[in-house]
């Protein structure tokens, strides 16, 4: 198996394989292969570790990409992101994020992770669940945003917020720490727990969580107003005119096509 990596904050991944050889993704990650590729679709190891899998935050469903000649397959993450390859020997095992698996050698095991402390998975914002990745063999990972990776020394510890946790070795310990200070609580925007990771291991961070990607687009989506509701309306109303009146003040251009 051979692979290049292409683009800088859209990245693909582009995976050149010899007869015989085997990779499988989660559902709707390709983007492109040759007439030398077969797909197959299944469970991966029936019903109960379909579910298992998306009770984790995955899909139900794994496709196996088989090449029959000189294969070429390529996938692609549906965020702006960093792709990073990681070898894994036999037996040696990687924690990451529900959305943080693009694909893998077949020889790879993707399963579940449950967190040891019930705490550190209500409240740490990765979820309870996360899913743990074992070798033998190769697997892509996909970060959102930038990557940056540390090296934990035994006892070391940093303060994340949890959504830019991407990826973990087994050997570190997460928890959760509540947010000291009541202004901070309040006024900070960080919630009211920190997630606590604690070496020895690596840790490797993203720059741009998807779930505050998804806010700020939020943000500027059309409201459609249930005419019928007069409750939205006058809602929707208030929220234009709060709206006007800020942008007076910080000289917001209007549209002029409205």
């Amino acid at each position: 198996m051979k692979y290049e990596l292409s683009g800088s904050l859209m990245q693909t991944l582009a995976i050149d394989l010899e007869p015989g050889e085997v990779v499988f993704s989660q559902t709707n990650s390709m983007c492109w292969m040759n007439d030398a590729i077969e797909m197959d679709t299944h469970t991966g190891g029936g019903i109960f570790s379909g579910l298992m899998r998306s009770f984790g935050g995955g899909s139900f469903f794994v496709t196996d990409f088989t090449s029959t000649g000189q294969g070429h397959v390529a996938f692609a993450p549906r965020f702006p992101g960093t792709i990073i390859p990681v070898t894994l020997s036999p037996g040696q095992s990687i924690i990451c994020r529900k959305e943080t698996f693009l694909c893998a050698e077949k020889s790879v095991s993707l399963e579940i992770a449950w967190q040891k402390k019930i705490g550190a998975g209500f409240f740490g914002g990765a979820g309870f669940i996360l899913q743990k990745v074992t070798g033998p063999g190769t697997v892509f990972l996909d970060l959102s945003g930038e990557l940056v990776e540390k090296q934990l020394a035994p006892g070391e510890r940093i303060l994340v917020h949890a959504g830019h946790v991407g990826m973990m070795e087994p050997t570190i310990n997460f928890d959760i720490q509540m947010v000291r200070g009541f202004k901070n609580i309040l006024f900070g925007g960080e919630g009211l727990f920190l997630a606590t990771l604690t070496g020895p291991g690596r840790v490797a961070l993203q720059s741009m969580p998807i779930m505050n990607l998804a806010e700020e687009i939020s943000r500027y989506l059309p409201i459609t107003p249930d005419p019928t509701n007069a409750q939205s309306m006058g809602g929707v109303a208030a929220a234009a005119a709060i709206g006007g009146i800020v942008g007076g003040l910080f000289g917001k251009p209007n549209d002029e096509n409205t």
